[in-house]
């Protein structure tokens, strides 16, 4: 029985991963749609979606199924728990990168706009931070945790003055109405990405080190 239960939970380690290193996969692409107005690639990432919602699926039914086979305590617990939310996070975060997909039609034909207001390096950051997060979930080397941190808040802060930049266009030009609007959607759902990035490190605290950080981090540069 103990072999068993090892087993399940070396089963759903490997598909939490499988299901980052995918959700990942997603948002580098959506990152790579919006640099260079991709329509085609973006409808590649909106049909690649039903993958990552077959593995949210089947992550949800292996934790139940530990859950209802054994009494996990300590560690395991912490495991299993923090796997749930590590799901839900990850499922999210590749929805996040199928909204971005759809919108790459309404912003096609304006790459010019897109690099003048470094949007681009913006997704440059995005897809970068959502590499090293999947690298964290792989080494659980908490070292990495600060430096998450401070990416993800840099990118919101980044995110929130191009959106300023946008409206301001926006009541300059009506012409740009359109997809300025289409861009402040998109670069809403990055600051979400990169929020997602951020509850993932926390869970991964939580794996390791049994400690609860939400929003302890928040006012503090270096430290998680």
């Amino acid at each position: 029985m103990e072999r068993h239960f090892e087993q399940e939970l070396d089963k759903l380690n490997r598909r939490v991963l499988k299901m980052a290193v995918m959700a990942s996969d997603q948002v580098g692409r959506a990152m790579e749609a919006l640099i260079n107005c991709d329509t085609e690639l973006a409808e590649n990432i909106i049909e690649a979606d039903i993958k990552l919602d077959e593995l949210d699926v089947k992550i949800d039914k292996l934790c139940q199924r530990i859950f209802a086979l054994t009494q996990p305590v300590a560690t395991d617990l912490r495991l299993i728990m923090s796997s749930l939310k590590l799901n839900n996070d990850l499922e999210r975060m590749g929805d996040l990168a199928v909204s971005i997909a759809k919108k790459i039609e309404g912003i096609s034909g304006f790459k010019d706009i897109i690099e003048e207001l470094h949007i681009d390096e913006l997704a440059v950051s995005t897809s970068n931070l959502v590499k090293d997060v999947v690298q964290l979930l792989n080494s659980r080397q908490t070292v990495l945790i600060g430096d998450i941190f401070n990416a993800s808040k840099e990118i919101k802060q980044k995110n929130r003055a191009i959106s300023n930049q946008i409206i301001e266009k926006m009541m300059e030009k009506s012409d740009v109405v359109v997809v300025a609007t289409n861009l402040v959607i998109i670069l809403t759902h990055i600051e979400r990405i990169a929020g997602y990035c951020s509850n993932i490190a926390e869970s991964v605290v939580f794996i390791v080190e049994g400690k609860i950080i939400k929003h302890s981090h928040k006012g503090d540069k270096t430290q998680p």
